[in-house]
């Protein structure tokens, strides 16, 4: 919003007091921290091929020239009836990805290009075999047409893997929660059998192939995804046959797609599961990781996504209903620091208008509460919602009210009883009453 910020706080000195510091460092905290050192941040690739290193354009080139050699049968078998139909039917079929032909000498399929190059730290004998093996599994998982396919797991969607929105840089986001899966029949249902977990994998790459969708392939432009995987309440042992394959999928057919994997509500028990994923992971594929225990999504995903396209789960604004509305609208950020008590005000609403907002605090935990200020002199301030308290777990309220006089509403977050700071956001739209 471009308007004078409508917030005001209210500190208590009392609790400005420094919270002692532990003496004894938590599981999870030991282990991002040896996260840390273990993974120097990403970096993306630009995949101007002009800004590359003169062994990595000769790379590049090389492996144009490996591809051409090793498909250059699949273009001449279309002129004798075979089929192709004479003008690289076949060809586009048998070295193509996400509709880009891999040897059309464009820079759509430079980026694709270099991306089995980059994963494979530019060895181009090694980046060939990767792309070969990936083509021949795309054709044989028939990948280029399952996007439309129904395979019956409507009441997964939405829940277990979906693309919802964008990060701060554009890229589509990708949310995963197996936590689902802890209750037995639904695991069963799911899982019980090698077809059924076939199947399931065959969704999980459905999913993926829609965000792929939303990408440029185009040098400077969004050619990655964001995946945000929740760990809460996830069968490790149950599930670790899934997850081990749907990761080999991942990383074998799909080099350099995915910008930052970001696990939330990351459990004690995941360095076991690191240990078992590790072996299967590049060291530039760990460099992307960002881990977030128990109780701070919201803080970390705030950092990489806009609150409006955050899910009200994970201490977002952005409901599924909303996206039949088109973009979301904007919010405003904020932070409520420990022992504040911040006031959202927003004036100027006019007699018989409406105003509808959506507030969040990150792991709540505060009291919360909005009343209407008209004003007339005389008036009684109206109690919109009493001051109540909101469990961590709460998700984003969503409220509305029309004013019978002018006024001004007063939206406000009471964190005096804690020491924590926390991440917030909000936003709201004032419509007046319609002209007869």
């Amino acid at each position: 919003m471009e308007s004078p910020s409508p917030i005001s706080s209210q500190q208590q000195q009392q609790q400005q007091q420094q919270q002692p510091p532990s003496s004894k460092k938590s599981f999870v905290t030991t282990l991002m921290e040896a996260a840390a050192l273990r993974s120097p941040s990403f970096k993306e690739d630009t995949y101007f091929v002009s800004r590359l290193k003169s062994s990595e354009q000769k790379a590049l080139q090389d492996l144009k020239l490996k591809l051409s050699s090793s498909h250059s049968s699949d273009s001449g078998e279309g002129g004798e009836g075979g089929e192709g139909d004479g003008d690289g039917e076949v060809e586009g079929v048998g070295a193509s990805m996400w509709g880009i032909p891999l040897l059309s000498g464009d820079e759509r399929a430079d980026v694709v290009l270099l991306k089995f190059l980059r994963a494979r730290d530019f060895r181009v004998a090694d980046a060939h075999a990767m792309l070969e093996k990936c083509l021949a599994w795309r054709s044989e998982f028939k990948a280029d047409g399952i996007g439309e396919e129904d395979l019956g797991f409507k009441e997964l969607e939405g829940v277990v893997a979906y693309m919802r929105g964008f990060d701060r840089e554009g890229h589509p986001v990708c949310y995963n929660a197996y936590g689902v899966f802890k209750d037995k029949d639904m695991y069963e249902r799911i899982f019980g059998d090698d077809e059924k977990l076939k199947r399931f994998l065959r969704w999980r790459i459905q999913v993926l192939e829609r965000g792929m969708r939303a990408l440029h392939f185009k040098p400077g432009g969004v050619n990655s995804l964001i995946q945000v995987t929740d760990l809460k309440d996830m069968p490790k042992r149950e599930l670790r046959v899934a997850s081990t394959q749907i990761l080999s999928l991942f990383q074998d057919n799909y080099p350099e797609m995915v910008a930052r994997k970001i696990f939330i509500n990351v459990p004690w028990y995941f360095s076991m599961l690191y240990s078992v994923f590790s072996p299967f992971l590049t060291q530039r594929t760990k460099s992307k990781f960002v881990i977030s225990k128990e109780g701070n999504v919201a803080e970390t995903l705030y950092k990489f996504i806009r609150p409006e396209d955050i899910p009200v789960q994970y201490g977002g604004l952005s409901r599924p209903s909303d996206l039949q509305n088109g973009p979301p609208k904007p919010a405003s950020e904020f932070t409520v620091k420990g022992g504040e008590k911040v006031n959202i005000q927003v004036e100027g609403i006019e007699a018989n208008a409406t105003i509808t907002w959506d507030i969040v605090v990150g792991g709540w935990d505060l009291e919360y509460s909005a009343e209407f200020v008209p004003n007339a002199e005389g008036s009684y301030t109206v109690a919109v919602e009493k001051p109540r308290k909101m469990s961590p777990s709460e998700e984003a309220v969503h409220n509305s009210y029309t004013a019978r006089e002018a006024g001004k509403m007063v939206i406000s977050v009471d964190n005096t009883a804690s020491r924590r700071k926390k991440v917030a956001a909000y936003r709201y739209i004032v419509r007046k009453a319609p002209a007869f």
